[in-house]
């Protein structure tokens, strides 16, 4: 049996849990609301404030997939009622990140141009820019894929690269850094 699949989710105060006939697991919690399409072979149950996942048969696909769905039931679950948050460091000379009217992050990467990406609604975004640190975007959502997926198109703008460590990357992330060219003698 799949490690992950048979481990239960315990549902946290103010949270609720509806399986419906078409298999649709649908989560509400005090941030928002969630729902997922599971696979017609994995059956989703809730009983005394906790959530098993079971699978028909042992193929290799259904192995797969019993995993991979309740960990999605775990992240809307997670989700609805903590929130996901991603934070972004900019490291450079003249980075900076600002927040337009219409939910649009304006960045300047040391392009000749600005670079503009229209976020989801569902994203909330804080930029901060302190004087002598390098600024910080701040992503705050209830689905835990559409944070990750705005935080990869942000840090594919500019990726850190290896020798000064210039770039968009996670705070706290440890980049592995080269040595440059040696000095000619």
């Amino acid at each position: 049996m799949s490690r992950i699949g048979k481990l239960p989710i315990t549902i946290p105060a103010g949270v609720t849990v509806n399986v419906s006939d078409e298999n649709v697991v649908t989560v509400k919690g005090a941030l928002g609301e969630l729902t997922q399409k599971v696979d017609a072979k994995i059956e989703v149950s809730t009983e005394d404030g906790v959530i098993n996942v079971k699978r028909e048969d042992d193929s290799k696909r259904q192995k797969s997939m019993h995993g991979l769905y309740r960990s999605l039931v775990n992240n809307m679950v997670v989700g609805v009622s903590k929130g996901y948050e991603i934070k972004l460091e900019l490291v450079g000379v003249g980075y900076r990140a600002e927040l337009l009217p219409g939910n649009v992050l304006d960045l300047v990467l040391g392009f000749a141009h600005h670079t503009y990406l229209q976020l989801p609604s569902e994203v909330k975004v804080e930029a901060v820019s302190d004087k002598r640190k390098n600024p910080i975007i701040t992503l705050n959502c209830i689905d835990k894929q559409l944070v990750g997926q705005v935080a990869a198109k942000i840090r594919s703008f500019r990726k850190p690269e290896p020798y000064k460590g210039k770039g968009i990357k996670f705070v706290g992330e440890v980049l592995r850094r080269k040595a440059g060219k040696a000095a000619a003698k």
